[in-house]
């Protein structure tokens, strides 16, 4: 089955969304769920069988306490023999809290193993500035020989940019290097409501190291850049980087796709670079007061009027084109 159908989803209702093809030939799939309260995984032999795969909710929120509100941007990955999630979650008492959290399964089956807390994504020894503050889309890959952890943050607090920050790992679950601030948010599109730069995603090609983000507020204004980079370079230097002009991925009115963006990269069944994003089929979100925690005590309107809460940014696929220098363009068909 061709993956080209940018205007079906392969996963309803699943945001932020991240598939990792394991070498047992499976897709694994995780996502925002709507209700930001749990860790759910599920897996099949195709892209397009995830819609109907049977789910497995792996962890769920605290009652209080860290990781107990906002349980973000879940990814899975497979380091060093074994299974990871990173996500990122809040506080009831401090929902705007966001930091980056790990966890280790015990076993070699993701869906049936026992999932551990490893804790807090931790800073190396000399960095006192990563993750104190709005922490959030944590992904990890490997170039060179070395393996990277890069995540958006904002400094000075809620309404301050979101950048994104990247460092090299000494562990599953600790930095080695102090952060280096890969990207601000530099463009008029990616200031529009909020200053954001978040969600980044790696994919390689003729010795270019590409990451895409996403820019802006989570509405049909959100959508995607593209950072790039050789593969040889030095990624820790800003000097190796260069940023898109303009955007690579964005609302498509007429086909009717509103904010796509939070994408990652994987590969179909015929071993072609595609990717995974997310976007809704209309343009002004609307909260659903199904999906809101009991202990939000905001007025209905105020929950109606908030788009996180519309559930429906469903998860989407595309395949991935180059062009002629081997950069990677999106297009929906």
């Amino acid at each position: 089955m061709s993956t080209n159908k940018t205007n079906s989803s392969i996963v309803d209702q699943r945001a932020d969304p991240f598939v990792y093809k394991h070498t047992d030939g499976y897709y694994y799939f995780t996502g925002s769920v709507p209700t930001f309260d749990r860790i759910e995984i599920r897996r099949a032999k195709t892209i397009h069988e995830l819609q109907n795969a049977k789910t497995f909710d792996v962890w769920h929120k605290h009652n209080f306490g860290p990781m107990s509100r906002h349980i973000w941007a879940p990814e899975i990955h497979y380091l060093d023999g074994k299974w990871y999630v990173y996500f990122a979650a809040s506080e009831e008492d401090d929902i705007w809290k966001l930091r980056p959290y790990v966890l280790e399964c015990k076993g070699q089956d993701p869906l049936a193993d026992e999932w551990i807390e490893l804790g807090q994504m931790q800073a190396a020894d000399d960095d006192d500035k990563s993750f104190i503050d709005f922490s959030l889309d944590g992904t990890v890959f490997e170039n060179k020989g070395k393996r990277y952890f890069c995540w958006a943050e904002k400094t000075g607090g809620q309404f301050a940019a979101s950048n994104l920050y990247l460092a090299e790992m000494e562990s599953p679950i600790k930095l080695k290097t102090v952060q280096f601030m890969l990207t601000t948010p530099d463009y008029d599109w990616e200031r529009i409501d909020f200053w954001v730069n978040e969600g980044p995603a790696v994919i390689k090609n003729k010795g270019k190291i590409y990451i895409t983000f996403s820019a802006s507020a989570t509405g049909a204004c959100y959508c995607m850049g593209l950072m790039e980079a050789d593969e040889d370079a030095d990624l820790l230097d800003r000097n190796s980087w260069k940023k898109s002009r303009y955007p690579v991925l964005e609302t498509n009115y007429d086909k009717k796709i509103f904010g796509p963006g939070h994408n990652s990269f994987t590969v179909n069944e015929e071993g072609k670079p595609i990717s995974i994003y997310h976007a809704r089929d209309y343009e002004n979100a609307v909260g659903d007061p199904a999906v809101v925690p009991e202990s939000d005590k905001r007025s209905l309107e105020e929950i109606i009027a908030d788009p996180l809460y519309d559930p429906n940014r469903h998860a989407r696929v595309m395949e991935v084109q180059f062009d002629e220098t081997g950069k990677p363009f999106f297009e929906f068909y």
